[in-house]
């Protein structure tokens, strides 16, 4: 059969001829004829769904109940190499962060300000990795990479608390080190455990609004049909990507408190590395500025990493955005700096080492006091 007469057969079904009904059989005639596949909300077409995990709202909008993820790569045979390489990472990550946990709350000797705060970044560190690396890891193992619609959303919640508490304990460590460094004398007065207490309490309560705010404006947009993320976590960026309705209000809300964050955390941070440096300069001895420069530049690079790969993921113009880069950027921040912290900030430690050196010596002789108290 020809193509003008299967067009001729299609409109023959209509039984009547106004010109509404003829231009509905010529667009049948038309999509018929092209073979494609469509998802339309017209009650009169037959609907053939390129989504099948999706439903029709009663807004006539197609709803996705299920996101894809793309993966850090989409090659096949990079999937194993990368399940290993982050399995790697995510155990260095959780066996460092463990440590630090646990030798500055039994250590008597590491119950100053700066450990607490160090603890406290090591819980963070190790929350943010554990919402992404386990879901990142079995996707690598698995040909669909599915995250349910509530499961994507509770992601992103608590990954946004975990990353807007880092980005503002690392402002408050800078300024207890500025502190510890240019005011020794009142360092105990203006770093009280008080004070600390309320500081981590204000953050963790902060950063828990801004997940709330942020995330419920994200998926508060219409995501219809297209539910591929172009990312190996659910985040903001590529989540508004796919969104089908006006995104003009849930990308405000993302950039100005993505600035308001960054930029003042970034304010302290610098201000208080400033002053030290200027106070490690009044150093006279040359040894004594050697060691203080060497502890304060591993720490300055870690900043500088972590605050940069942040602000050219979500201060950029959307029209900017290379998806493929922000993934790139995303793993340094969420998965490879987590790692490095507590060799940057406490494993270099001298009083650290020792911590772990009598804990270690501890641990043995109570494993063997244990075992002798058995066999006895």
């Amino acid at each position: 059969m020809t193509l003008q007469a299967r067009d001729e057969n299609i409109c023959s079904m209509c039984a009547w001829n106004s010109h509404p009904r003829n231009y509905l059989c010529h667009l049948m005639a038309v999509l018929e004829k092209n073979s494609l596949t469509f998802v339309t909300t017209s009650p009169f077409l037959p609907q053939r769904d390129e989504y099948p995990n999706s439903y029709t709202a009663p807004g006539n909008f197609t709803r996705v109940t299920e996101f894809i993820l793309t993966g850090v790569s989409e090659r096949p045979d990079l999937q194993i190499p990368l399940f290993f390489v982050f399995l790697v990472i995510y155990g260095l990550t959780v066996a460092g962060n463990l440590s630090i946990i646990t030798l500055t709350s039994v250590d008597p000797r590491l119950q100053t300000p700066m450990y607490f705060f160090l603890r406290y970044l090591a819980v963070i560190n190790l929350g943010n990795s554990t919402v992404i690396a386990p879901k990142m890891l079995i996707n690598f193992l698995v040909n669909k990479k599915i995250t349910f619609y509530y499961e994507c959303a509770t992601q992103l919640g608590v990954f946004l608390v975990f990353i807007v508490a880092e980005v503002l304990l690392l402002a408050v460590m800078a300024y207890d080190r500025y502190v510890a460094v240019c005011n020794p004398l009142l360092y105990m007065v203006m770093v009280s455990r008080r004070i600390c207490l309320l500081l981590v309490s204000l953050t963790h309560l902060y950063s828990f609004s801004t997940a709330v705010v942020t995330s419920s404006s994200v998926f508060s947009e219409s995501y219809c049909s297209s539910n591929v993320i172009n990312q190996f976590f659910c985040d903001t960026v590529p989540l508004l990507a796919l969104s089908c309705s006006d995104t003009y209000f849930p990308e405000t809300v993302v950039f100005i408190f993505a600035a308001t964050n960054l930029i003042f955390s970034l304010i302290i941070v610098l201000v208080s590395y400033f002053n030290i440096i200027f106070s490690i300069l009044s150093i006279p001895s040359s040894e004594g500025r050697k060691k203080a420069f060497s502890t304060c530049a591993s720490r300055m690079m870690a900043v500088t990493v972590f605050y940069g790969t942040l602000l050219f993921m979500y201060l950029q113009p959307r029209t900017n955005h290379s998806l493929d880069t922000d993934k790139m950027a995303s793993v340094f921040y969420t998965l490879v700096i987590p790692m490095l912290n507590p060799m940057i900030y406490s494993l270099r430690n001298k009083d650290v080492k020792a911590a772990l050196k009598r804990f270690l010596t501890n641990s043995r002789c109570s494993f063997k006091s244990i075992t002798y108290s058995v066999c006895k």
